[in-house]
């Protein structure tokens, strides 16, 4: 018996109904992206090891897939890591290369290795997937787009100011509710440093960023077992409590943390952008939220996270200020900043809310039907002229039974079917079919071009 098929876990196939509403969420972000500037770029789905390792923090170094190399990869490995089964230590010596775990790292080294050929501030988006070894559930996958969109070579927090307005008008077009969270790095090292903790930065924000979802009993828990003493802990606890709205959160944390170099920088950083904001009418909520970290050791400014209002899902976008990510790879004191859609958790939430356009699935507008003979000839001409005049639309491959055309329309979502038959070819005439309300009408070319392309 020939062994079923399947796909890897936490990755999918997608259909062409699936397609065709994903390529609606694609489309919907590329026209923003464009609208304010930004152009695309491609980098390949592997990179070298060197290019990812360090870049994303210790849990992120595990979720890194690894591309065994070429031929006998063994042959170079260290016979006595192969006996202690060290696979930390030996997979660096079997694989090279790994599939990239986001579109930033990949974006800095292109901008380090083409910063002759490029202008900057340089503006790009990327549309492409990424991997992640990570355990499949909802919302979360192995395989999945991101949507990213990046400004490199500016300080200015105009540019924060500008992703959270394009942030706003997507998920405005896409008619989903959300709510953008704020934070800043320096923030975070501001609270650090009140509570005489600077040297365990990591720690603290890689905890407290677990904190919506353990609650912030354990998030103490987390910081006494990674060594925190109960006093600094009892000095982050009305920090990490913080309620109320933006401004009264700012008026807090400048009094709890407003002493320290970076408290008081993050602070400033997060009272112009709001002050930019205002000028402007979004349908988001601006949320200012103090213990949000994102986890990625790379930012060093603004970090901002976009949840949707309605739907129990992760972040859907999110993304921040990186002051010297090239630097790593020899184009040091270069700021950009950027954020990520997430694609797949973003088709998910429409889906739940129902809220796909009743045509996002539909590829053609018309199917004409086939007669066979004279008429099918008749029908090509016919064809030709609505596809000339922007229509999608297609003619029925095989003279089969009315019944078995219909059925292909109903399946395909085709809104509309056109039936040519003797009586048409003769006068001209073509008989138009709504499918959805069954109406039959009989009216020229022209007539049906114009109904068809206004549904």
């Amino acid at each position: 018996m020939a062994q079923k098929p399947s796909i890897p876990k936490g990755t999918r196939d997608f259909g062409p109904f699936e397609m065709s509403r994903r390529n609606y969420i694609f489309t919907t972000i590329r026209q923003v992206f464009e609208k304010y500037g930004y152009q695309p770029i491609e980098t390949p789905a592997m990179e070298n090891l060197s290019t990812l390792l360090g870049k994303y923090g210790d849990e992120g170094d595990k979720l890194l897939f690894k591309i065994l190399n070429s031929g006998d990869f063994l042959a170079k490995a260290d016979s006595g890591l192969l006996q202690e089964k060290n696979s930390i230590k030996l997979s660096t010596q079997i694989s090279e290369k790994g599939l990239r775990y986001d579109l930033t790292v990949p974006f800095a080294r292109f901008v380090v290795q083409r910063r002759n050929d490029i202008s900057f501030p340089f503006k790009r988006y990327q549309m492409q997937p990424v991997w992640r070894a990570d355990r499949p559930q909802k919302g979360r996958y192995r395989e999945f787009y991101q949507c990213d969109v990046d400004v490199i070579g500016s300080n200015s927090l105009l540019n924060e100011v500008d992703l959270i307005r394009m942030i706003d008008e997507i998920f405005k077009r896409l008619n989903i509710k959300v709510i953008i969270k704020l934070n800043n790095r320096k923030l975070l090292s501001g609270i650090a440093q009140t509570i005489n903790q600077p040297e365990r930065l990591t720690d603290i924000t890689v905890a407290m960023d677990k904190l919506d979802k353990i609650g912030v009993e354990k998030v103490y828990d987390e910081l006494r077992d990674k060594g925190l003493s109960q006093d600094a802990i009892d000095h982050l606890e009305p920090i990490l409590n913080l309620s109320g709205n933006n401004t009264s959160k700012l008026n807090c944390l400048k009094e709890l943390i407003g002493d320290t170099s970076d408290g008081s920088r993050g602070l400033a950083e997060l009272n112009e952008i709001l002050s930019y904001l205002n000028q402007f009418e979004l349908d988001a909520e601006i949320e200012i939220d103090q213990s949000l970290a994102r986890g990625l050791n790379y930012y060093t400014g603004a970090i901002i996270e976009v949840k949707a209002a309605d739907v129990m899902m992760g972040s859907i976008c999110g993304g921040g200020r990186y002051d010297n990510l090239t630097g790593i790879f020899g184009l040091p004191d270069v700021s950009g900043v950027g954020v990520s859609f997430g694609a797949d958790r973003i088709y998910d939430v429409l889906t739940e809310l129902k809220g796909f356009p009743e045509d996002a699935a539909t590829t053609s507008k018309a199917l004409l039907v086939n007669f066979g003979g004279k008429e099918t000839e008749y029908a090509l001409q016919v064809l030709q002229q609505l596809q000339v005049a922007g229509v999608a639309s297609e003619l029925y491959p095989d003279a089969a039974k009315m019944k078995k055309q219909m059925k292909y329309a109903d399946q395909k979502q085709i809104p509309f079917v056109v039936l040519i038959g003797e009586e048409e070819r003769t006068t001209g005439i073509l008989s138009l079919k709504n499918m959805k309300t069954g109406e039959q009408q009989k009216i020229s070319l022209p007539q049906l071009i114009e109904i068809v392309m206004n549904k």
